[in-house]
């Protein structure tokens, strides 16, 4: 497969040296990827998009990878570039990270890991700056307590805008309204936490040294229980994960009778991307507040 001229100027720029090899792979719902591999054999992962916001969302990415991975716990791919060409294809070039297999120590490892993430904190919830959830802008606007956050910046606009789309109707959005009120008692009072954003089972890696590699990030202080509760939505964890963030930095009591409070947000993010199927959990997770 052969890139536009322009483009592959660019990223042989970056590498410093021909591409030899362009293979494509598995990288989500939303960009095209693909491995490079260069005449040295060295290998390359490489996002492309044409979206009118790629290159900013690409531009985002690559901030929170460089956000995690600074902090010097967990790894992250490093980020050799992103852009645009001259023909409107953005791009994001990352390390290759080549997959081993997941054993108990591996899992051990990602709990601990992430418990000591969740440590690096802020003076604030949110961000320097507004980044993407998937396709969708996510709001990041700093504030001093997580339920004025969780509620203005996360649970609130993605609402608004199933509204927009005629997935959720007005009681959908009044049970919301009820449940921000709430948010305070409902929600463990924790100090910020640097999250990961978007913890599924697609979104980290193992590489061949049998470590957790983060990918895909939507990073931002928020709730440590976003990620352990983003986690758990669609399966893809081991037990020994959890066994080991919890012997690390236990959670407070009480967290799987409130872990639809955090998932409410990443549903309403599925409606709004996929459309009315997440609806029925959504609806699920709002009726106490009726």
């Amino acid at each position: 497969m052969a890139f536009a001229h322009s483009l592959q100027l660019r990223l042989e720029a970056l590498i410093g040296e021909k591409i030899a090899k362009v293979a494509p792979v598995s990288g989500g719902d939303i960009s095209e990827a693909f491995c490079l591999t260069g005449l040295s054999r060295r290998k390359w992962f490489l996002k492309t998009n044409t979206a009118l916001a790629a290159a900013l969302m690409f531009r985002r990415e690559a901030q929170g990878l460089a956000l995690l991975g600074a902090a010097g716990v967990i790894q992250t791919p490093r980020v050799y570039g992103h852009g645009e060409d001259a023909e409107g294809n953005a791009f994001l070039l990352l390390s290759f990270v080549e997959e081993g297999p997941r054993s108990a120590l591996f899992w051990e490892r990602f709990g601990h890991q992430l418990a000591a993430l969740h440590c690096q904190t802020s003076a604030f919830f949110g961000f320097a700056h507004d980044n993407f959830i998937g396709r969708l802008p996510q709001s990041n606007r700093r504030h001093p307590s997580w339920p004025e956050f969780y509620a203005e910046e996360r649970l609130l606009p993605q609402m608004r805008l199933a509204r927009q789309q005629g997935f959720l109707d007005r009681t959908a959005e009044r049970q919301l309204n009820r449940l921000c009120q709430q948010l305070g008692a409902l929600c463990p009072a924790e100090p910020p936490a640097l999250t990961h954003g978007d913890l599924w089972s697609g979104n980290f890696l193992c590489n061949t040294c049998g470590e957790p590699v983060l990918i895909d990030p939507a990073a931002a202080y928020t709730h440590r229980e976003m990620d352990l509760a983003m986690s758990r939505l669609f399966g893809g964890f081991d037990a020994r994960f959890y066994a080991a963030y919890e012997e690390a930095w236990p959670l407070a009591p009480g967290f799987a009778e409130r872990i639809g409070i955090y998932q409410l947000y990443y549903l309403l993010v599925h409606v709004n991307l996929f459309g009315s199927s997440y609806e029925g959990d959504v609806r699920r997770i709002l009726k106490p507040w009726s």
